[in-house]
């Protein structure tokens, strides 16, 4: 990741229809890391909306919970971005149960991943 995990954290919230990913920095006056989250978060959104997860797979692993699903999603869940005072948040929508629970195992492995850096 570009940025610094040890000044920055992940939170992952399951919700009904997805999940919503917030990721700030720890500093919110440490504006070097806000801009490194929203680069990165928009990057990773752009290629999630296209099926894409080449980037979680090489950090976490290709046997990833979820992850499988969520790469052949074909647009059926929507992804939203937006900016935060801190970074960045990520808005996980979908309507098919098979996606939800793909997301939520996902978010549970980032949790588990991330140790100390993430939280629910």
């Amino acid at each position: 990741m570009p940025f610094d995990l040890d000044r920055t954290t992940h939170q992952f919230t399951k919700t009904d229809t997805g999940g919503v990913q917030t990721v700030v920095a720890d500093n919110p006056q440490d504006t070097a890391q806000i801009t490194l989250i929203r680069q990165h978060l928009t990057a990773e959104v752009d290629r999630f909306r296209k099926g894409d997860f080449t980037d979680p797979a090489r950090i976490h692993g290709n046997q990833m919970p979820g992850l499988e699903a969520l790469r052949t999603h074909g647009g059926r869940i929507t992804i939203d971005y937006e900016n935060t005072p801190e970074g960045a948040r990520v808005t996980y929508t979908t309507t098919d149960p098979e996606l939800r629970n793909a997301l939520h195992h996902w978010f549970d492995a980032q949790v588990s991943d991330h140790g100390s850096h993430a939280t629910r």
